[in-house]
């Protein structure tokens, strides 16, 4: 059915005019956008669908209606362990250390709930589209327990493949008991690619081929992945350059920079997106823009692991692709995009000054340069023949008193809230504020229950 949305306060709708319609609407017919602009101007064939009953119609009068937001670097199991203790007040690598043998815990039914948590977590806050780095495979664990939660879910999905294969006797920071062989983990790469990716636009489901980190795999996994990935035409993610620490490893182990090792492998170009990027040089700014190479930026893990400021500002300016990601719920402890949205715009001005960034500027962020990040020009605008992935913000909510004289501006500057509406590929998943998709007060009592066995087996073991 033709799903009509009418009377938004205002329609973002970050197309070529980055155009913002009071009183807007905006048709969809199965998974794309057929039309968006004034209420008064719905096109007559529209009208006719309304007055017979033929179409859904969704009234948003007071309510923002923008672009599903996209997160581009997550890691979804770690919503099993959120504050965890030893975790708590460490750097990155010690944060690491202290919750690897922790996650060797996990099982193919923990992956599947903990997808399903942050799944929900991030629809309700605005995603409607999700990229997952799982590097971890113990115990039976595979990717397909994460893809199967998205389907499950509605959820637009980049299913990352993640791998570790360089343990601690080998030099690398995890223990061995967490890594995988490398010939395994590129035969179950392709597996992977062949049985689900989707290239297709609108897909719902790409595989993304993501060796964890230059601490945790070999340079030849690297490699092969690379090549492995663009004989196939996915993309490619990792992490780069996050603190001082995996700096002076890159230093000491290659006798490179992080952005220059990546490219010694292959690792640039617009097909490939790093996560992090906070000690990102200079050259590596100039080479990730002059190649198209994305970043993920995550300001609330950065801040929480006191990893430092990414220099964002500066990556946009020279054009570097940059996305936000919430990142794992185990450094960031929570995984609400819309909120990363607003400290991306307030880590900016931090660092950079009041006008590092503005509130349109990190709502682009969030939208086209997420998409842009993923390699996607399908998501990330509100326009004719763009995916049909929405959200509508209440604006009658007390977090918004007095702001609406710049309702679009508020959404970034005031405390977050979670959606309204969410629609998914046409599909209307959040109504009213209650996820449609899943009983989500029976997830979290399987998340609750997992979490706590999890915790049991690694410190009874």
């Amino acid at each position: 059915m033709t799903l009509i949305a009418l009377h938004a306060d205002v329609l973002v709708t970050m197309d070529e005019q980055r155009r913002e319609i009071a009183d807007g609407a905006l048709v969809a017919e199965g998974a794309a956008i057929q039309w968006a602009g004034p209420t008064d101007q719905l096109p007559q064939q529209y009208r006719a669908l309304m007055e017979t009953g033929q179409a859904q119609v969704l009234n948003m009068r007071g309510k923002v209606v923008i672009p599903g937001l996209v997160n581009t670097h997550h890691h979804m199991y770690q919503s099993l362990t959120r504050a965890v203790p030893a975790a708590q007040d460490v750097e990155l690598f010690d944060w690491l250390g202290n919750l690897y043998m922790l996650w060797s815990h996990l099982t193919p039914q923990m992956v599947h709930a903990s997808t399903q948590t942050a799944m929900a977590e991030l629809m309700l806050s605005g995603c409607t589209t999700s990229s997952d780095h799982l590097y971890l495979f113990p115990n039976g664990s595979r990717l397909d327990d994460s893809i199967a939660a998205a389907q499950q879910m509605g959820m637009r999905f980049h299913a990352a493949r993640g791998s570790m294969s360089l343990g601690r006797s080998k030099g690398g920071l995890p223990p061995d008991q967490v890594v995988e062989d490398e010939a395994f983990i590129l035969r179950d790469s392709l597996r992977l690619i062949q049985q689900y990716h989707d290239s297709s636009r609108h897909s719902m489901l790409r595989v993304v081929l993501a060796p964890c980190s230059p601490f945790s795999v070999t340079r030849e996994l690297m490699h092969q992945s690379a090549l492995l990935a663009r004989a196939h035409g996915v993309s490619l993610h990792t992490h780069l350059a996050e603190n001082e620490n995996d700096v002076a490893f890159s230093r000491e182990k290659f006798g490179l920079t992080p952005a220059q090792y990546a490219e010694s492998l292959g690792w640039v170009g617009r097909d490939v997106w790093h996560a992090h990027c906070v000690k990102l040089d200079a050259e590596g700014i100039a080479l990730f823009a002059r190649t198209g190479t994305g970043v993920a930026h995550c300001p609330c893990s950065n801040m929480r692991l006191a990893s430092g400021i990414a220099p964002v500002r500066h990556m946009c300016d020279a054009g570097v692709p940059v996305g936000l990601g919430v990142d794992g719920s185990a450094s960031n402890d929570g995984a609400h995009m819309l909120g990363e949205v607003r400290q991306a715009m307030l880590l900016q001005r931090v660092g950079h000054g009041p006008a590092a960034m503005s509130a349109r500027q990190a709502l682009e962020i969030a939208t086209l340069g997420g998409a842009r990040v993923l390699n996607r020009d399908d998501i990330g605008a509100i326009a004719t023949g763009m995916s049909a992935d929405f959200v509508a913000f209440d604006m009658n909510q007390i977090a918004y008193a007095g702001a609406g004289h710049d309702p679009v501006a508020a959404l970034v500057f005031c405390t977050p809230t979670q959606v309204h509406t969410s629609v998914i590929n046409g599909r209307v998943v959040i109504a009213d504020g209650q996820l449609l998709t899943a009983d989500l007060e029976q997830v979290l009592g399987t998340h609750r229950t997992l979490a706590s066995q999890l915790f049991k087996a690694a410190y009874q073991s």
